[in-house]
């Protein structure tokens, strides 16, 4: 995935006051790109499919694009926030989606799509298709100097923690400083069924001079 938007993002120049819509031409190009990929090399048959989730971070900005149940959450001083809403099948807008295109939302071991995908978009899983889309959604923040990390993980873990529970479990393995360094992770393995993907991605200072450049639409800011 990250090959393929290093590739998107180099097909047009833009001038630096446009910087916002090209992430957003090019986050989406490349999750469709991916997708029909999947379906044109065979990568894998009708009934696999994966989440999908890609942060950019420059020296002032987080960008996060997602599709399917992975969550970003951010630590930010002793706050933890998600960067993403859960695309589940049971969500307002979602579930409108699939029941205006005669899909329906089973409840078995939670809201399923026709009772059997737990999330309302994915890259493949054609087999469910109008249903389970392809589409990510893209969200634009802000850095800060209490920036502490990025928790990137598939719902394998935030169907068993909470946001503030594994950002406690952040502090431990980032800082190790705190008095519950015994905490691991074992309990809400044996839980899910899913299969956890994690990644934690540590901040460094946000430096006055990228901040200013950022707001200024300096297109030399951002890395991808």
């Amino acid at each position: 995935m990250h090959e393929v938007i290093a590739e998107e993002w180099d097909q047009e120049a833009v001038d630096c006051f446009k910087l916002k819509h090209k992430w957003e031409a090019v986050l989406s190009s490349s999750f469709e790109r991916a997708d029909n990929e999947v379906l044109t090399e065979a990568a894998a048959p009708e009934i696999v499919g994966s989440t999908a989730i890609v942060p950019v971070l420059s020296g002032c900005q987080i960008i996060v694009s997602k599709c399917g149940e992975s969550r970003a959450v951010l630590c930010r001083g002793t706050e933890t926030s998600p960067l993403a809403v859960g695309q589940k099948p049971d969500r307002e807008d979602e579930l409108l989606r699939i029941k205006k295109q005669d899909g329906n939302v089973i409840y078995y071991n939670g809201a399923r799509v026709l009772g059997v995908l737990a999330m309302s978009r994915a890259i493949g899983d054609r087999y469910l298709r109008p249903w389970i889309i392809p589409v990510l959604e893209i969200t634009f923040t802000t850095r800060t100097d209490e920036d502490e990390c990025l928790i990137l993980a598939s719902d394998g873990l935030w169907d068993f923690m909470t946001n503030n529970e594994f950002g406690e479990i952040e502090k431990v393995l980032l800082v190790g400083s705190s008095s519950n360094s015994h905490i691991n992770l074992a309990p809400t393995l044996k839980k899910s069924s899913s299969r956890l993907n994690l990644t934690l991605h540590e901040f460094l200072p946000v430096s006055n001079k990228k901040t200013e450049a950022c707001n200024q639409g300096n297109a030399s800011s951002f890395h991808h």
